[in-house]
């Protein structure tokens, strides 16, 4: 037997409800019509039904009455002329006459049944004709009851199934009085109108297979105008993905003159409009980094030759006059910051030219955090920060750059040196089977969140007045950003006024790999790195 994935199938129609616009319309169509053919369909059969049993039974309980009249009259007309002993083979023949009269198609049963409880000898006895006892449970105890109730010869009906030949028909029982003698006699004729029921039968069968045909028909025309509607609406957004993906030349047909060729001449027109603006500005961005690089690039010279004159005044400032000192100091440091700024400029112009590439290798983080710290340790102790190391435990190697997460680490413990306000500097790495994430976490001054908003925009500053101790470029989180980037990393922040900003890197630990999540929180939790400084406290 074979196996049928019953889940893949549920999930492919999960998808191809939500994806197309087409099955949702056509078969919400469809069901909306089903149900609707069902509920009329319902009420015409159940109407037609009843309609047609009341009009049989209208019609069987005149003719019982016209049977009925038959009998009584040939009663009165013959039962004085005839003995006590010739009553049974009057009976019989009044019997015949009145299943004469009531006959029907499908053929008719009679029943004569003396009333109980009425004195005298009971002559004639009940008869029923061939099929139906006299005492037969066809004619039920309400029925003889209502019949026996009427002081006036009245019919009454009721519904019975009716056994034919190993079948059950559906049939009527309808009853009267007859007066025989003085004596209070029942009559009662069973017909069988399986006739109304074969015709409530096809009636039906007709309702079934039109509203089947029907549905199908709705379901056929909402197809073909939600195709006629949809398929120029689909064409349009397979169009505008090409667009988006970079085809610049891609368009819709142009036909007709109605709304659909509106949408398709707008739709050129703006995709006309998009391309001559995204080639301008593509031509403007290769003009504005040409220009970043060569500009770069033509002042390394004449920086090469400051740099050394400034390093020859820097090594004599000893024997020069306090003020030529100080100049020569000062020279030393700016020389040194723009050499800064133009390899932040290179770096950037590369990544805005696409002209990046990585030189991956597992790298052991907890030993690169641990180089970071010592890299800027002289720097914190001069501020009075305490930078600690928090690594609890994990697969702590990953397939990085270890020169761009340096670099990354260098810049995110700088910026937190220069805002600590001389306060614990917290360094966490931890990691998972996926991802390894670095967390970098000071108790400053923080950020307002129209500041965090604006942390990795390039040259900016949360307090253009505040002296930064580092010479930081304005770059630094900018370049680290797009470092994280290219890692397929995620470089996050979160920061509040007075209670200080942490920076969290989190990366995969394969090349390539996707990330789902981090293995810290942001921030972490920092009641074990600051345990220590309680206890001292």
């Amino acid at each position: 037997m074979r196996y049928v994935d019953w889940r893949a199938w549920t999930a492919r129609l999960a998808t191809l409800w939500r994806s197309s616009l087409q099955v949702r319309t056509v078969a919400i169509t469809v069901v909306l019509s089903a149900i609707a053919v069902f509920i009329i369909g319902g009420y015409m059969s159940v109407s037609v039904g009843t309609n047609l049993f009341d009009a049989r039974r209208t019609e069987l309980e005149a003719t019982s009455a016209n049977a009925t009249l038959t009998g009584q009259r040939f009663f009165d007309e013959s039962v004085e002329q005839v003995g006590t002993d010739d009553l049974d083979v009057l009976i019989y023949d009044a019997a015949r006459d009145i299943a004469a009269a009531a006959s029907t198609p499908t053929g008719t049963q009679y029943a004569i049944l003396r009333t109980p409880g009425q004195p005298g000898s009971p002559t004639p006895q009940d008869i029923a004709s061939r099929g139906l006892d006299a005492g037969t449970t066809l004619i039920s105890p309400e029925l003889r009851a209502a019949v026996q109730n009427e002081s006036e010869p009245r019919t009454h009906s009721q519904s019975i199934s009716l056994p034919v030949d190993g079948a059950v028909h559906p049939g009527l029982v309808v009853g009267t009085q007859l007066d025989i003698r003085g004596a209070q006699y029942e009559l009662y004729l069973v017909y069988d109108i399986v006739d109304a029921a074969d015709t409530l039968g096809f009636v039906q069968q007709t309702l079934v297979i039109g509203g089947l045909a029907l549905i199908v028909l709705i379901g056929a025309v909402t197809y073909t105008v939600v195709r006629l509607v949809v398929g120029p609406i689909q064409l349009a957004a397979e169009t505008s993905e090409k667009l988006a993906a970079g085809d610049l030349e891609v368009r819709i047909p142009e036909k007709g003159e109605d709304v659909i060729a509106t949408l398709a001449r707008s739709f050129n027109g703006m995709a006309d409009s998009l391309q001559s603006q995204i080639t301008r500005l593509a031509d403007l961005s290769q003009v504005q980094q040409r220009f970043v690089s060569d500009v770069s690039h033509e002042l390394r010279t004449p920086l090469t030759t400051i740099r050394l004159a400034g390093d020859v005044l820097y090594d004599q400032r000893e024997s020069f006059p306090p003020a030529t000192a100080r100049t020569a100091e000062l020279l030393h440091t700016q020389v040194e910051r723009f050499e800064l700024l133009l390899a932040d400029l290179l770096e950037m112009s590369r990544y805005d030219a696409g002209a990046v590439d990585m030189e991956t290798e597992p790298t052991n983080l907890v030993r690169l955090a641990e180089d970071a710290i010592e890299s800027v340790s002289a720097l914190a102790e001069q501020k009075g920060s305490d930078v600690r190391l928090v690594a609890p435990g994990g697969y702590f190697e990953a397939d990085v750059d270890a020169r761009r997460i340096r670099r990354i680490l260098g810049n995110l413990l700088g910026n937190a040196i220069d805002h600590g306000e001389g306060k614990p500097i917290v360094l966490w790495v931890d990691s998972d089977r996926e991802a390894v994430a670095i967390a970098v976490r000071d108790y400053g001054v923080g950020m307002t969140p129209a500041a965090v908003e604006r942390v990795f925009d390039r040259f900016w500053r949360a307090d253009p007045s505040r002296q930064r101790t580092t010479g930081g470029t304005g770059l630094g989180l900018a370049i680290s950003l797009e470092d994280a980037a290219l890692h397929g990393g995620w470089l996050e922040v979160w920061s509040a006024p007075g209670e200080g900003s942490c920076f969290r890197l989190t990366l995969p630990r394969q090349r390539g790999a996707t990330l789902t999540g981090s293995p810290l929180d942001l921030p972490p939790d920092d009641s074990p790195a600051l345990e220590v400084e309680h206890a001292e406290g």
